[in-house]
């Protein structure tokens, strides 16, 4: 089952205070960025979270699991409202993640 536009809207709404949060249509679901950087996936209007040392220790509890079938293990967020504990969690992610790849350019 694909998400819904109005969930992928209402879940960066509630992280917006985390950074500049934006979410791109990939693959039939949504893949999310703050600051750029993408942390997260969208799926069956659920909100998956890489997986980072940061995230592990401020969210030690948290699920893991793959948000589509043959994917690596993300955090599963289970409650999306907006709360000073997600926040510090999605900034904690995206401070750990690498800055994004510079896009190449077309040699024509």
């Amino acid at each position: 089952m694909a998400s819904s536009k109005e969930f992928v809207e209402f879940a960066c709404e509630q992280l917006k205070d985390a950074g500049s949060i934006a979410y791109k249509k990939m693959f039939g679901e949504f893949g999310v960025y703050c600051e750029g950087k993408i942390f997260g996936v969208i799926c069956d209007n659920q909100l998956f979270v890489k997986i980072t040392p940061a995230g592990q220790k401020l969210w030690p509890h948290c699920p893991q699991v793959p948000p589509y079938e043959g994917a690596k293990p993300y955090f599963l967020v289970e409650d999306v409202e907006k709360s000073d504990a997600l926040l510090a969690f999605i900034r904690a992610t995206c401070d750990a993640l690498p800055p994004p790849k510079p896009k190449r350019k077309n040699a024509h």
